[in-house]
């Protein structure tokens, strides 16, 4: 009969064994950790379902259950899952894949149960009725990128326009002389910030490669004039005033001095 001769694993052998595989579970974990941490944080770019409150509130509310996401008819809406660099468990969409087809009854709203969607943002009273209204909808707002679209070259396009759900209120087409040809004219789409809902139907719709129309949160694609920045010609604007505390007024090393002394100085007119 043949023998083998084992090696005899001593208590030191296994005990370096434990902590060896020990610590690589640790590694591992701690990786696997940092990356779920970094896709729970809030994502400034992350589109919203309609009726989404605000984003700080969004993740505070949001129960991660996933009701908004079923009921959507045209699967508009995704659950954010490891990969997608969104805070995982969310509701979102990309408008470039599958817009908000601003569905009238809007099934994605009454649906979810924390308040992370606010019915009241989306309804309106009518004879003392409330009824849902998707146009009030601020999912985002779209934000025209001049260099890239077309019909700022010249090229006859309209496929944003006409994708538009509220036409001629959230997109509008500017008509301007093309002094280059002296023949045609440009129809240049223009985006109203009031009536934009941000479904992405228009971004959907473009024809260049990658959109050069394409929606963003409105934190982000709208900027902040300031409270001491008035509309003389508008009729109540000034009680934006009301709000404005302390100095407002800008401080610079040339405000210490008077104008006719930077003026008048060739080394301080570019400083």
């Amino acid at each position: 009969m043949e023998t083998t001769d084992k090696i005899a694993i001593t208590p030191r052998r296994k005990f370096l064994a434990l902590m060896a595989q020990s610590g690589g579970l640790m590694a591992l974990g701690g990786m696997v950790w940092t990356g779920y941490l970094e896709e729970a944080k809030s994502a400034p770019l992350i589109l919203r379902p309609p009726a989404a409150v605000l984003e700080v509130d969004f993740m505070r509310l949001c129960i991660k259950c996933g009701q908004c996401v079923t009921a959507c008819p045209y699967h508009t809406l995704s659950l954010a899952k490891p990969g997608d660099t969104k805070p995982l468990g969310t509701p979102f969409y990309i408008p470039r894949e599958v817009p908000c087809y601003m569905c009238t009854d809007i099934p994605c709203v009454p649906v979810c149960p924390s308040g992370a969607l606010d019915v009241k943002s989306v309804s309106k009273i009518t004879e003392g009725v409330q009824e849902l209204d998707i146009t009030k909808a601020r999912m985002g707002l779209a934000v025209v990128d001049v260099e890239s679209c077309i019909a700022f070259w010249g090229i006859q396009c309209d496929a944003c326009y006409r994708a538009c759900p509220i036409m001629d209120s959230a997109i509008k087409l500017e008509y301007k002389r093309n002094e280059r040809t002296g023949k045609h004219a440009y129809l240049t789409p223009i985006v109203n910030s009031l009536t934009c809902t941000g479904c992405g139907l228009c971004e959907r719709a473009c024809v260049t490669e990658k959109a050069a129309i394409h929606v963003l949160p409105l934190d982000i694609a709208k900027g902040a004039i300031g409270s001491h920045y008035i509309k003389g010609w508008e009729q109540g604007d000034e009680k934006r005033l009301e709000k404005a505390g302390g100095d407002v007024t800008t401080h610079t090393k040339r405000s210490e001095k008077s104008a006719t002394d930077y003026l008048n100085t060739n080394e301080e007119m570019f400083k």
